[in-house]
């Protein structure tokens, strides 16, 4: 991990010298702790200043990780509009300000621009939402979509951040061949992937997606920032793992999977699991043992994560990934739940688990030159979101600490200087 203590120095640096130790006469304090009336809007204000070209600060554990930028009416008139508590703070305050931060587990950390937002997404209606998508229409954050010809077109080089949430990179639609085979959208979604497949020169799907995976990892490799949240997260894996190897029940693509497909799975092509082994019953609603979802669905909804505590100025990646206004944050189910202890890589940082289980929900590592997080779950407001439901309305759920998470990963890249990506 000695790369990620390098950049880490290197982001404190920045944060240090890349803005006066002074303040300025007014500054606008946007603070995250709860006393924020709209958490999830205040990312929003952020990401507009940042967009306008103004310099913001992200301080790092100072009230659930509060962000400060110069005096601007066009900011405050913002806030005041999407319903954002701030302040503001003379240049005496904007000094004790920094005098907390250096003497507690605090510290200042400098965004540079905002990140070009990419989503990764199937053109045709999918029977679910998206938890990353409302977050980002929710803040008021401005995103693309692409799909599979977009990515091996190489559009991945015009974004610094790519969201994948649920999708299946193993081609076999979401393992929901027992449950909807019949169902019109089932078989809708497998008719378009296979054209999409043929149309790509590919004879299957699973190939496809396999060097799908394999250009988004290309992606990283080169600096940029991924974010996976439910099936997305264990199915790219596997498909890195698989690489040329079928897994595939015969059921659902109509041929058997490669002999012995399982003493051939290669974890050193991996981002975060290892020693895992792939789900091969097609009947099965499950892609590998590294979910945890079936331990969490008995535990009940009653179940909190707890997120971990680094030090903001020696860790400041995870800090940052981690701020929020509280550390325990209600389970939510997905396809993939949360990931097995037991099959995490020894380089990837834990940065939530269940305590008292084995489910780790929320991780991060880097390769390369650039950054991967995987989040557990499908909806952090929706216990156990079905197929079929209705989109959760964050406008009830403006202070979620689980939509938190998702917001800080967004605003990560920013925080990447641009020496960083050479």
């Amino acid at each position: 991990m000695r790369k990620l203590y390098e950049i880490a120095v290197f982001l404190l640096l920045i944060s240090h010298f890349s803005l006066p130790t002074s303040g300025c006469a007014e500054s606008i304090l946007i603070y995250m702790d709860s006393a924020q009336s709209n958490h999830l809007k205040a990312y929003g204000v952020a990401y507009y200043a940042l967009e306008k070209g103004m310099k913001v600060e992200w301080l790092l554990n100072y009230r659930g990780g509060s962000f400060l930028m110069k005096q601007s009416q066009k900011i405050a008139r913002l806030c005041k509009i999407r319903g954002v508590s701030y302040s503001v703070i003379d240049e005496s305050g904007v000094g004790s300000i920094y005098r907390t931060i250096e003497e507690n587990n605090m510290e200042r950390l400098s965004l540079e621009v905002a990140p070009r937002v990419a989503v990764y997404v199937p053109h045709y209606l999918c029977p679910w939402d998206d938890a990353v998508r409302l977050a980002l229409e929710y803040a008021e954050i401005h995103y693309t979509t692409l799909w599979d010809q977009e990515v091996l077109s190489d559009a991945l080089e015009n974004y610094d951040w790519l969201h994948l949430h649920h999708e299946d990179f193993t081609g076999q639609y979401g393992k929901f061949y027992a449950s909807f085979r019949n169902a019109r959208w089932y078989q809708e979604q497998v008719r378009i992937n296979k054209k999409m497949a043929r149309k790509l020169g590919f004879k299957k799907v699973w190939q496809l997606k396999h060097r799908v995976a394999e250009k988004m990892q290309e992606y990283v490799k080169n600096g940029g920032f991924l974010f996976a949240m439910c099936s997305a997260t264990e199915t790219f894996d596997i498909a890195l793992a698989s690489g040329n190897i079928d897994i595939v029940p015969q059921q659902i693509d109509g041929d058997p999977w490669t002999p012995d497909c399982q003493q051939k799975l290669d974890y050193s092509r991996t981002f975060a699991f290892e020693n895992f082994k792939a789900d091969l019953n097609a009947y099965r609603y499950n892609h590998s043992d590294i979910d945890v979802t079936r331990e969490a669905d008995i535990r009940g909804p009653n179940v909190y994560f707890t997120l971990f505590n680094f030090s903001a100025k020696y860790d400041p990646i995870p800090t940052l990934l981690c701020q929020n206004h509280t550390t325990e944050i209600k389970e939510f189910l997905g396809q993939c739940t949360g990931f097995r202890r037991d099959f995490i890589k020894e380089n990837v940082i834990i940065m939530g688990d269940v305590r008292g289980t084995k489910e780790v929900k929320y991780i991060y590592g880097d390769y390369g030159k650039g950054f991967f997080t995987f989040y557990g779950g499908h909806d952090p407001e929706d216990y156990k979101h079905m197929v079929g439901e209705s989109p959760t309305e964050l406008k009830f759920f403006k202070n979620s600490p689980g939509y938190r998470l998702i917001l800080n990963n967004i605003l990560f890249p920013a925080a990447k200087s641009k020496r960083l990506k050479t």
